[in-house]
């Protein structure tokens, strides 16, 4: 997977290292959905941008919401996975591809 968990005694370090595919991608935000109800909230994808030492996350997922909620719920599900997914790529320079 393109991001990386490294564990020290003190701290936990997480790095993009490389490509990742988007079910890569899917998998790796879903660990962020803390109340497992298969949505993706602002709050959530802040502590993901964070998690990759992202600079301005509140911001960032501020906007990341608003461009992939194409229903307006507030949230981004499954059906809005490909919306942040662009996100991601666009605003966040992660190097997301599609699985062959």
């Amino acid at each position: 997977m393109a991001i990386r968990t490294t564990s020290t005694a003190t701290t936990t370090t997480r790095s993009v290292d490389g490509d990742m595919t988007v079910e890569e991608f899917k998998e790796w935000l879903m660990k962020f959905d803390t109340d497992r109800d298969g949505r993706i909230s602002r709050e959530e994808l802040k502590r993901a941008i964070r998690s990759i030492r992202g600079r301005f996350s509140g911001w960032k997922s501020h906007r990341g919401i608003r461009f992939a909620d194409s229903d307006g719920s507030g949230f981004i599900d499954e059906a809005e996975m490909g919306n942040l997914v662009e996100f991601a790529r666009t605003n966040l320079g992660l190097k997301i591809v599609v699985s062959n």
